[in-house]
């Protein structure tokens, strides 16, 4: 049986284009995504990020589930502290309403950007009341409450799938606690995966939003008709880690031949090591390191990512994934 793979899309903005170039690229990805049998199409939220156009997470989503017919459409993931938890029950209740049985939400608990856009967004960075946002949030979108004093409108009985997202213990905890499916940011942040996925599975209680435990892990993939091409596609994600991680961030870099004059060794070894859960090269290797993946963590469904300067090679490497995790 074929395990479920999904996709990740930040709505990148490469050099040289703009948010509007981005947000075309992103219904373009989502309507052949959908054709090669991705089972969701989800977007994240980042904020006050030149090279990321999906800042307006739930407003995207309602975009590609209006340009596609079929596949799931969600966010992975909103940062809940960022918003309350009534007004994120009626946005994604109203996406429901109008897209039933396609929507999905994962939360985050970061904050989706630096301390400037905390204080532009009204947060309070001492707070810490993630555990409680949440269940807030499943009490809005759960069965009709028609005597309970505040109710989202439309949202309530929705019954939207929610997902706790993190890339630390704490959200597989969490996770298993409240009997919820668990996605790990192992595209960026993999050190605690193995532990993570451990913990989850050990410690969850079946729960009226879960009845058996579910892991999603993020694979970055890379994949071109020629090794060599996709080992270069994949050094725009390298120079944009980089220069995030060198407080520089921008639009999502044109590719490069020469990665470590770029960048040097030491800081491509530390963005190598961010970035180690990924499948590049041919369709061959990307099946062996997928096969790989897969095999040591075991998950229920796979969501995969990837950023690629040049829309057209970036809708081949999906596509070679597609065909590749069909046959694993």
């Amino acid at each position: 049986m074929t395990i479920p793979f999904s996709l990740l899309d930040l709505s990148p903005v490469p050099e040289g284009f703009e948010a509007g170039d981005a947000i075309r690229n992103t219904l373009d990805l989502a309507r052949h995504a959908e054709s090669w049998g991705y089972g969701r199409f989800w977007l994240a939220e980042h904020h006050n990020m030149p090279g990321i156009a999906s800042a307006a997470t739930a407003v995207l989503i309602g975009l590609v589930a209006q340009a596609t017919t079929r596949i799931r459409v969600g966010a992975g993931g909103i940062m809940l502290p960022n918003h309350a938890p009534l007004t994120v029950a009626e946005a994604f209740g109203t996406l429901a309403t109008a897209f039933p049985g396609r929507i999905d939400l994962g939360l985050g608990r970061a904050p989706g950007g630096d301390g400037a856009v905390i204080r532009a967004l009204r947060r309070d960075p001492m707070a810490d009341s993630f555990p409680q946002d949440v269940v807030e949030l499943l009490d809005y979108l759960g069965p009709e409450r028609p005597s309970a004093p505040v109710r989202a409108l439309p949202g309530e009985g929705t019954q939207v799938p929610v997902w706790i997202l993190g890339s630390s213990l704490f959200g597989a905890q969490l996770a298993a606690h409240l009997g919820l499916p668990y996605a790990f940011a192992s595209h960026f942040a993999p050190s605690d995966l193995e532990q993570a996925i451990a913990i989850y599975r050990d410690r969850f209680r079946p729960g009226p939003w879960g009845d058996r435990a579910r892991v999603m892990i993020a694979i970055n993939v890379f994949a071109a008709d020629d090794l060599a091409e996709a080992h270069y596609l994949r050094t725009s994600m390298q120079l944009a880690f980089a220069r995030l991680r060198t407080g520089v961030p921008g639009k999502l870099p044109r590719p490069t031949r020469d990665l470590d004059a770029e960048i040097g060794p030491q800081m491509r070894g530390m963005v190598d090591d961010a970035l180690r859960i990924s499948a590049v090269g041919d369709a061959g290797r990307v099946r062996e390191q997928m096969q790989g993946l897969v095999g040591r963590y075991s998950p229920d469904e796979v969501i995969l990512t990837g950023q690629i300067h040049d829309h057209q090679a970036r809708l081949r490497s999906f596509e070679i994934a597609a065909e590749v995790i069909r046959s694993i």
